[in-house]
């Protein structure tokens, strides 16, 4: 029987390496186009949540309209999806972990910010939608990660209490949203060092899901 019941898995820089892409093209907008006074590490610091969170953290409230922010996120989102796409693949073993999940009934969801348009992208273009009944986006939350409320949610539609759940994370953010969940956690060190992964919910921090580490989540 497996140690746990569900998997949940942020989307962004945890199924796929594509931070560095959306760090890229969040750059150009915010930096070079609008003028924030921000370095590359103090923009990838802000990149967490929602399109319209980020533009209130970097600008403050009512800088931009509703609109504006729409506009200018969906510019961004079509550069990303375009520079990444001759790179647009799985994180290395993680096919593989699906299907043992799979075999062992372990529930899988995703919780991630990322608006339904890049999680098509993701899902439809590597044929992943029949390994997750579950999908919770920033339309089905009120707040983001750090908030819970993402994972909460994943695991009540999936039917399986918070404590039997482990998440999949790359970002600071998230592996506190899971601890506020009362979730374990798996670090993905894609985009955010090992070192900064840490936390006391944390099982083990991996760069891949080839590393045999991962070996204590089914047994």
């Amino acid at each position: 029987m497996a140690r746990y019941s569900a998997f949940i898995f942020d989307m962004n820089g945890t199924m796929v390496d594509d931070m560095h892409f959306h760090e890229k093209a969040w750059y150009e907008i915010i930096v070079n186009e609008l003028q924030a006074p921000l370095t590359a590490e103090q923009l990838k610091l802000q990149m967490y949540g929602k399109n319209e969170e980020l533009f209130e953290r970097v600008f403050g409230a009512g800088k931009y309209t509703a609109e504006q922010v729409r506009e200018l996120s969906m510019r961004k989102e079509k550069q990303y999806q375009a520079d990444f796409l001759p790179h647009l693949k799985l994180i290395y073993g993680l096919e593989e972990l699906l299907q043992k999940a799979q075999r062992e009934n372990i529930g899988l969801a995703i919780g991630t910010a990322a608006i339904t348009f890049n999680v098509d992208y993701v899902l439809d273009r590597l044929g992943l939608r029949h390994f997750f009944p579950v999908i919770i986006g920033p339309e089905d939350v009120k707040v983001s990660k750090p908030d819970p409320e993402v994972f909460l949610k994943a695991a009540e539609r999936l039917g399986v209490h918070p404590a039997d759940c482990v998440v999949f994370e790359d970002a600071p953010k998230g592996i506190e949203a899971a601890k506020r969940a009362g979730m374990k956690a798996v670090g993905i060190s894609s985009f955010h060092t090992a070192e900064e992964l840490q936390n006391d919910n944390v099982l083990c921090v991996v760069a891949d899901y080839n590393d045999p580490a991962l070996g204590q989540l089914f047994s």
